[in-house]
């Protein structure tokens, strides 16, 4: 309509009211206080006696657009106030029924929909395997799994804005990662996640976790907490098929114990299986002057993970009491040394934040007595501007940090209901990797380049760390790989382990780490 206005299509425009042009003062006044009249177009409002042609009755329309906002912003403070409340008593503020549930008819409560229930615990499944989010969209795409909102048109009957019915399977990345990152798959309703600045300012908001109103076991959960907690560890490493379209079981699991980058997974289809190795990126990268090698075989690697996995769910399930003071204890004194160590860091944070007020004060004197003109405070000020920013906003992130550790739990109970559930561990998996570890870290050997020296492999696991002073020697007794080897030969690897018993644990009964 603007633009047929602009071409001299329009002369005259009529609405039932002021309020039916706009509730904005500002826009509605220029409109017809300017626009209207520049493409000599006339504008009448029925309601409220206003006719641009007619001088006199244009006297209170000021008044009456502001009235007319006054009414929109009211309505807003009300909305907001009702929504604000509705949030703090826990109930649910999405009118979209999430992928996986459907509401019940009578309460309105979220329900399971156990057709889409098992597409959602699939993915996570896939997702702690080691899949990405472009992996499983995939998958699903093509095993032509309904999308949640096709299939919310197909089964309900609910249309939604993105509804694509010419691609009933086109899962994306982002509405996968979006599945893996929604707690409300864990039970939980979290309300007042998004906002927008203001009636006139639609732009939505997205607000941090902490500022969010939680509320726990709300509805049904799809998946366990063990579950979430797998897939958000796996979230946060990369995992890329390799160039044989295989995914690489330990992928974001295997560190170097030197430099703290990743171990990449090496192998070929000219390779041996048992010739798969595993090496240090930055070693790769960088060469031999960053770090070193750091060269492991994997089938090495899941004998010795296998083998500690065994022995320490073993442990955990024939001696809990034991297993649990020792590591409480161990616990104690690893939190303790990170507090003060997080201590001495907000101290430092602090002391600096106190030493730059004094600066500033300085450069203040200074400026105002006519000591430096106003272009060298500017100068002066704006480097140490940026650095007070950042330490004040440092500072309560480290109060809150030092608080969780503080209020940190032992996970040992976790580790133990786990390995009450995982009796006959046979092989490792993907899934099974992540459950029990969070971390391998893998150190040189002792003689670079030896086939029999020894070579330490520490394994940390989840909710409990680092298990005793214990450790994993491996000699490797075969040769390197030769790329175009096509046949395995006979191995049989030497293995040589140093270890330390746990307090209060008979001889035959080790933690090998």
């Amino acid at each position: 309509m603007i633009s047929d206005m602009e071409n001299g299509e329009i002369g005259i425009i009529v609405t039932k009211d002021l309020s039916r042009l706009g509730r904005n003062q500002l826009h509605t006044g220029l409109y017809i206080e300017e626009r209207f009249p520049m493409f000599g177009v006339r504008y009448i409002a029925i309601n409220d006696n206003v006719d641009t042609d007619s001088s006199e009755s244009n006297d209170l329309m000021p008044f009456k657009n502001l009235f007319n906002e006054w009414f929109i912003r009211d309505t807003s403070r009300k909305i907001r106030a009702v929504l604000k409340a509705k949030a703090e008593r826990g109930e649910r503020l999405g009118t979209r029924t999430p992928y996986g549930y459907r509401k019940d008819p009578d309460t309105k409560k979220l329900i399971v929909d156990d057709e889409a229930a098992a597409i959602v615990r699939r993915i996570f499944a896939m997702c702690a395997s080691g899949s990405g989010p472009s992996q499983i969209a995939r998958i699903l795409k093509k095993e032509q799994i309904l999308t949640p909102t096709m299939y919310a048109y197909t089964r309900y009957g609910i249309t939604h804005t993105c509804l694509d019915t010419a691609h009933p399977y086109n899962w994306s990345d982002s509405a996968i990662a979006n599945l893996l990152e929604n707690e409300i798959y864990l039970g939980n309703t979290i309300n007042m996640k998004h906002s927008s600045r203001s009636y006139k300012d639609k732009r939505r908001v997205e607000h941090p976790r902490e500022e969010c109103l939680v509320f726990e076991n709300t509805h049904p959960a799809l998946i366990t907490r063990e579950v979430w907690d797998v897939v958000q560890r796996v979230r946060k490493n990369k995992r890329r098929l390799t160039k044989m379209e295989e995914q690489n079981k330990y992928s974001g699991l295997v560190f170097c114990a030197d430099c703290g980058s990743n171990m990449v997974l090496h192998r070929a289809h000219t390779m041996s299986a048992s010739y798969n190795h595993f090496t240090c990126r930055t070693y790769k990268k960088d060469g031999s002057k960053a770090c070193t090698g750091h060269y492991i075989r994997e089938c090495v690697l899941d004998e010795v993970v296998l083998e500690d996995l065994r022995r320490v769910t073993a442990m955990a399930r024939e001696h809990p009491e034991k297993f649990a003071a020792y590591i409480g204890s161990k616990q104690s004194a690893e939190l303790q040394r990170e507090i003060r160590r997080q201590e001495r860091e907000l101290a430092a944070m602090r002391k600096r934040k106190a030493e730059l007020d004094a600066i500033f004060k300085k450069l203040y004197e200074d400026s105002v007595l006519g000591r430096i003109t106003t272009e060298q405070f500017q100068m002066l000020s704006g480097s140490y501007t940026e650095e007070q920013n950042l330490i004040t906003v440092g500072i309560p992130q480290k109060e809150s940090e030092i608080q969780h550790l503080r209020e940190t739990v032992s996970g040992t109970d976790s580790f133990l209901d786990k390995a009450k559930r995982y009796t006959d561990i046979t092989e490792l998996t993907p899934e099974l990797l992540r459950l029990f570890i969070e971390k391998i870290v893998v150190h040189e050997k002792e003689v670079k380049w030896s086939k029999h020296a020894p070579q330490t492999v520490e394994i940390y696991y989840n909710g409990i760390g680092y298990v005793g002073s214990g450790q994993q020697d491996v000699e490797e007794t075969m040769e390197a790989p030769e790329p175009l080897q096509t046949q395995d030969t006979e191995r049989s690897p030497g293995r040589h382990r140093k270890h330390d018993d746990l307090p209060g644990y008979p001889r035959n009964h080790l933690l090998l780490l």
